[in-house]
Order: C-alpha cells, then structure tokens, then sequence
C-alpha cells in the first residue's frame, strides 16, 4: 500500500509540475497576455488557453497511464507541449483576433489544440 501512496504522490507531483511549465511556457509562446486579458474578461483568450491545457492534459494522462517510468512520462509531456506550441503555430494568424476578444476564432484554436492532444493521447498507445 505504501509502494502505492508514493507512486500516486510521485506521478501526482511530477504531472503538476508539467502542466505548469506547459502554462508558463504556452503564455510565453503567444503574443498577447493571457492573464492580462483573462482579467479583462476576454472569453477568446481564456478559451484558447483552456484548449491548449486540455490539448495538453490528454496525452499527459495517457503518458502516465501507458508508460513504465516518471522519465518516460516527462518525454511524453515535452513532445506534447511541443505538439500544442505547433498547433498555436499553426493557427498564429488568429492570435490578432483572439488577442481582440473574437470567441470564434477562441473557439477554432481551441478546438484543434483539443483535438490534436486527443490523436496525440491515442498515439502514445502504440
């Protein structure tokens, strides 16, 4: 049981620790301030983010779930941050947009952040 508690604790502790280099490393990557503008009410960028957390946490999750070590899930959580950092790429001609409060193109982005994780989540499987 003990063995457990510390596996739990230790994948726990080390996912978190991800997803905040991920936040801090994707609000950096953009061209606006997302928390600057989430605090403004802008929904557009607060949808962009949450897409690009969740694009993210999928894999994350399937890394822990699929891999043997805390090594093997950390390679799998920078190749998904990478992946995600792609997908704004990608779409970066609506960060204007995004940046000016349009949701719809919050929606877009967010959309393809989501579901590029989630084929990226089923990948890490094979």
């Amino acid at each position: 049981m003990l063995n457990s508690i510390v596996a739990f604790l230790s994948y726990l502790s080390v996912s978190t620790l991800l997803l905040i280099a991920f936040v801090m490393v994707y609000v950096r990557f953009t061209p606006y301030k997302e928390f600057e503008l989430i605090a403004l009410d802008n929904s557009a960028v607060a949808i962009t983010l949450s897409g690009a957390i969740l694009g993210f946490t999928f894999p994350l999750v399937a890394s822990i779930y699929y891999t043997q070590s805390l090594v093997e899930m950390s390679v799998w959580a920078v190749i998904t941050g990478v992946v995600q950092l792609g997908v704004f790429l990608a779409l970066r001609r609506y960060a204007k947009k995004i940046e000016d409060g349009h949701v719809a193109s919050g929606v877009v982005v967010a959309t393809f952040s989501i579901a590029i994780g989630l084929l990226n989540a089923v990948c890490i499987s094979h």
